[in-house]
């Protein structure tokens, strides 16, 4: 469970300094958080929500965490969103553990925060995978 704030570090941006985030609002399985001291009409938000499907062996949990960023854009007038988000789509219903859900998403964390054999948590998207889905290189 999240906290209603977000404050000891849990997001960090660019800069590797924290930002702060409050909740807004939960409805079922979703809740949502906005940037504290975040300008009217420049959001920045945090969404995490839940949905499972199928039924028996076959039902998934997908989880989706996300934030977004509203701001003007380059021609000062139009606002744009920038957003990114990761889903996990775990087969709850045929599990016995969550060892092989925890290696991908290690997979994914080492390949967007790192560059190879560092061990450094990089927060400025200078990571393979962050470079890769920033600069639409293959």
């Amino acid at each position: 469970m999240l906290n209603d704030t977000l404050v000891t570090n849990e997001v960090k941006g660019t800069a590797g300094t924290e930002i702060e985030f409050q909740r807004l609002s939960t409805e079922g399985r979703s809740t949502e958080f906005a940037k504290v001291g975040e300008l009217p009409g420049n959001f920045h938000r945090l969404i995490v929500s839940h949905q499972e499907v199928g039924t028996g062996a076959s039902r998934r949990r997908r989880s989706r965490i996300a934030f977004e960023l509203t701001a003007l854009g380059a021609d000062g007038v139009t606002p744009v969103k920038n957003s990114a988000y990761i889903v996990i789509d775990i087969p709850i219903g045929n599990l016995t553990t969550y060892d092989d859900t925890k290696t991908v998403l290690a997979n994914l964390m080492s390949l967007l925060a790192t560059t190879g054999a560092a061990t450094t948590v990089l927060f400025d998207c200078t990571g393979n995978g962050a470079k890769a889905l920033i600069d639409g290189s293959l």
